[in-house]
């Protein structure tokens, strides 16, 4: 049916119910309009809707035109894409992330493209540690009741003086306590957005921000990302053209590149924020892998349209389910009730659990060692992927990620497709851009890039690629021009020839 031009139709106006771009009761185009939009006669675009009218998919209405009348099926995230960006997608990446860890040989999964430390880098000792504390019930309801609407004051008011050390002035009365960072975000989105509304991201971005604007039906418009922060040109381009909504980041290590964004990027950010009347939203969850405190937007702006979100699921345990929002005060307490009509409560659990983590010196050693273990594994890695061709796009100051380019002419995506036939889980740096670009980039975590098959199979495929590379036509063409115009050298060629 599709191969026929009147298939093609109909297939255009099922993806567009599909992708919700077409709700229920939503008039068609005209006949006249499809047919000048998609190229066809306008008896192609007619005999197409009469089809789809027949099998119940639109309905006529005499003298008005055709309306949208399936019900919609299931939103499915990975229907959103095209065909081809299906294939290693943001959710294929979390797919194959978040997989179990073993083959079904029984094999181990090298995991060089997740985004988190090994467990035996983690906390796992005080954690035990702080269970057993919480067992005991040394506050009424942590085991048994619901948490209070902004979440465990004891643990917000340790935040609001660990965000003092950052810069940035909070109450407790400005945190509201989530599930995670992502929770934290899915929050704001529901809280700002609307299905339609634009919003801004750096290119490259973390892949899961991608897929969970995705599932809130939004346009998603990415600005280069450079060293020192977002192009700052390229993002008063966007504000003026596509008027976002708000405005996505990692201001301090930046995900995937390692970057950090430099003081006066920041304050050029703000004053075009505050042009435009555009929010920021500031997600700092790797803020405690820093050996020195970066410039954050939410510092600059005192919380005034900047909203910033974190948790220590990186740095302390995933297992632990607590993040955090701050922002201000009347924001806070609206998100509070947004919190309340989705989910309910907090886990007075988690908070108890990670306030006893923070306050017992436990966290303070342990993250200090995980610093030191990361800044080796960075220069390692580093230096390993040089070795087989592969070059960091910058060296970062901290963090768990590099960004590095691949040799010419070398794709991440079939590279990571051929890597996890090898039980190699990659993270191919189209995954993390809204332009398609960075196609020759992967991200790297450096804490889970110590085993020596990860680098054999990466030093295979570059050589590989090289080979391939110096067999090119133009190449071949350029190798007989010389052996044409060196009889001696052709005798020779011939003479090595089985």
């Amino acid at each position: 049916m599709q191969d026929t031009r009147t298939g093609q139709v109909m297939h255009v106006i099922r993806d567009r119910i599909e992708r919700r771009t077409l709700t229920p009761g939503a008039r068609l185009p005209s006949v006249r309009a499809m047919a000048e939009t998609i190229g066809f006669s306008k008896s192609t675009v007619v005999e197409a809707y009469d089809r789809l009218a027949a099998d119940g998919t639109i309905r006529s209405r005499p003298g008005s035109g055709f309306y949208v009348a399936s019900p919609l099926a299931p939103l499915a995230l990975d229907r959103l894409g095209s065909a081809v960006e299906r294939e290693v997608d943001p959710l294929w990446m979390l797919r194959q992330s978040l997989a179990n860890q073993s083959s079904s040989e029984g094999g181990k999964r090298l995991m060089p493209g997740c985004g988190w430390l090994p467990d035996d880098w983690l906390a796992g000792d005080a954690i035990r540690k702080g269970l057993r504390a919480a067992g005991r019930g040394t506050r009424d309801g942590v085991l048994t009741g619901y948490a209070s609407p902004q979440g465990s004051l004891p643990l917000r008011a340790l935040l609001a003086r660990r965000l003092a050390a950052q810069g940035i002035d909070a109450a407790p009365d400005q945190i509201l306590l989530t599930d995670s960072s992502t929770h934290s975000l899915d929050l704001v989105c529901r809280f700002l957005l609307e299905p339609g509304d634009t919003v801004l991201v750096d290119d490259p971005c973390y892949f899961n921000f991608l897929a969970l604007l995705r599932a809130h039906r939004v346009k998603v418009v990415g600005v280069p990302m450079t060293p020192t922060g977002p192009d700052v040109a390229a993002f008063a381009a966007a504000l003026a053209e596509h008027r976002p909504r708000f405005y996505l980041t990692n201001s301090a290590v930046h995900n995937p590149t390692g970057a950090t964004l430099a003081a006066a990027t920041a304050h050029k950010l703000l004053k075009l924020a505050e042009a435009h009347d555009l929010v920021v939203v500031e997600d700092d969850i790797f803020a405690d892998f820093e050996h020195i405190v970066a410039p954050r937007l939410a510092a600059f702006d005192g919380l005034d349209r900047v909203i910033r979100i974190g948790s220590f699921s990186k740095s302390l345990s995933a297992a632990v389910r607590c993040g955090h929002i701050v922002a201000r005060p009347d924001w806070i307490e609206a998100l509070a009730d947004l919190r309340i009509a989705t989910s309910m409560s907090g886990n007075p659990l988690s908070a108890d659990l990670l306030h006893g983590v923070l306050t017992d010196g436990s966290y303070r050693r342990h993250v200090e060692t995980v610093r030191a273990r990361l800044s080796r594994a960075m220069a390692r890695t580093a230096k390993r992927l040089r070795a087989v061709g592969i070059e960091p796009w910058i060296e970062p100051d901290a963090g768990i990620f590099l960004w590095a380019q691949l040799p010419d002419g070398m794709d991440a995506v079939a590279l990571a497709r051929a890597a996890l036939a090898q039980n190699i889980v990659l993270a191919p740096g189209n995954v993390f851009s809204t332009s398609g670009g960075w196609s020759d980039y992967v991200r790297f975590n450096v804490s889970m890039c110590d085993d020596e098959a990860l680098f054999a199979f990466l030093g295979e495929a570059c050589r590989h690629a090289i080979r391939q590379r110096s067999r090119s036509p133009l190449t071949e063409q350029v190798v007989r021009h010389v052996i044409d115009e060196h009889p001696d050298l052709r005798r020779n060629v011939a003479a090595r020839r089985p």
